[in-house]
């Protein structure tokens, strides 16, 4: 089998995108630690959560929304645990389950760290591209999505039902 090399445009685009890919994690973090306490997946977390019934999820789908190991998520939501941002407790439905709820203090902290999140994506993605730009990374992002997500375990969160 012959090896397929990247031509120089391919190459182009995929160190371009491996920079974004290193470089967006900091500036998202940095921003969510100094401003609101938070690391971005904790505030990910937490938005997942605010945005599901009664804010609460069974953890094993907590962690396919947030693509995270059982061990990572238990982790971080021990640690929100401590800060009274999460609370745990046993699934209803499921003994063996176990549900995580985001607390009132918990959709306080995401509707306060929102803004300055949401100032910094903008900051930093979003000015930066013409509304043609922003439509054709939509596209871009679908087209990996499809190869890297095929069963739709992150994107389902981005597809509201029925699109």
């Amino acid at each position: 089998m012959d090896d397929v090399w990247l031509d120089d445009e391919e190459m182009a685009a995929w160190l371009r995108l491996i920079a974004i890919v290193e470089l967006l994690p900091g500036v998202l973090d940095s921003q969510l630690r100094r401003d609101a306490g938070l690391t971005h997946f904790e505030y990910f977390v937490l938005a997942v959560l605010s945005e599901a019934d009664d804010r609460t999820l069974r953890m094993t789908a907590l962690a396919h929304r947030t693509n995270a190991t059982l061990a990572r998520l238990s982790h971080v939501v021990r640690r929100l645990e401590e800060r009274g941002l999460v609370e745990r407790f046993p699934c209803p439905e499921d003994a063996r389950a176990t549900n995580a709820r985001l607390t009132t203090n918990g959709w306080d902290a995401v509707v306060a760290a929102a803004p300055g999140h949401v100032a910094n994506v903008r900051s930093h993605v979003l000015d930066a591209l013409t509304a043609e730009q922003v439509r054709q990374l939509t596209e871009v992002g679908d087209a990996l999505l499809a190869r890297l997500d095929p069963k739709g375990k992150m994107t389902a969160l981005y597809r509201p039902e029925g699109s």
